[in-house]
C-alpha cells in the first residue's frame, strides 16, 4: 500500500524541513522536535476532519444526513478544528513570549508569529462555522422528523376504511 500525501508530509517533508532549518541555523535545534510534533498533529487534525467530511458526503448521497449518526461526524470535525486551534494558539503564544533566536533581524519570527495568529483566526472561525452548521443540522433533523410523522399520520388516515353510512 502506497503512502498518502498526508503520510508523506508527516513522515518525510515536515521532519526534513525542520532538519534543514536546524542545519541552516543551529540555534533552532531545541525547537525542531516540538514544532515537528505540532505540525504532525496539525496534519492529523486536517486528515481527521477530511475523513469526517467524506463520511458526511456519503451520508448525503445515501439521503441519510438527517440522522443521529451524522452528528458524530460533525462533532469529529468540530473536535479536530478545536485541537488545531489550540495548537495554533500554543505556537502563537510560544513565538510571542519565548526568546527564540533569529538568524537576521527577526523578521522570520514576526512572519511566523503573523502566520500563527492568522492560523488561530482561521481555525477558530472554521470551528465556529461548523458549530453553527451543527445547530442548523439539528434543527433540520427535527423538522424532517416532524414532517415524516405528519406524512405517516396522513397516510395511515388515508388507508383506513371510511366509517359511516355507505352512499
Amino acid at each position: 500500500m502506497e503512502p498518502t500525501f498526508g503520510e508523506v508530509g508527516q513522515l518525510v517533508v515536515i521532519p526534513t524541513t525542520a532538519s534543514d532549518e536546524v542545519d541552516r541555523f543551529p540555534p533552532y535545534a531545541p525547537f525542531a522536535a516540538p514544532y515537528v510534533a505540532v505540525a504532525v498533529v496539525g496534519v492529523v487534525c486536517v486528515q481527521i476532519a477530511l475523513g469526517a467530511v467524506w463520511m458526511l458526503l456519503g451520508m448525503v448521497e445515501r439521503d441519510a444526513i438527517f440522522t443521529r449518526r451524522a452528528f458524530r461526524w460533525v462533532d469529529t470535525v468540530i473536535g479536530a478544528a478545536a485541537v488545531a486551534t489550540l495548537l495554533a494558539v500554543g505556537v502563537a503564544v510560544h513565538l510571542a513570549v519565548a526568546e527564540t533566536p533569529s538568524p537576521d533581524d527577526g523578521m522570520e519570527l514576526i512572519g511566523a508569529l503573523g502566520a500563527a495568529v492568522v492560523g488561530v483566526g482561521v481555525a477558530a472561525a472554521f470551528a465556529m462555522l461548523v458549530v453553527v452548521m451543527r445547530g442548523l443540522l439539528r434543527k433540520a433533523t427535527q423538522l424532517q422528523s416532524e414532517i415524516a410523522a405528519v406524512v405517516r399520520r396522513r397516510l395511515s388516515r388515508a388507508r383506513r376504511p371510511a366509517s359511516g353510512p355507505a352512499p
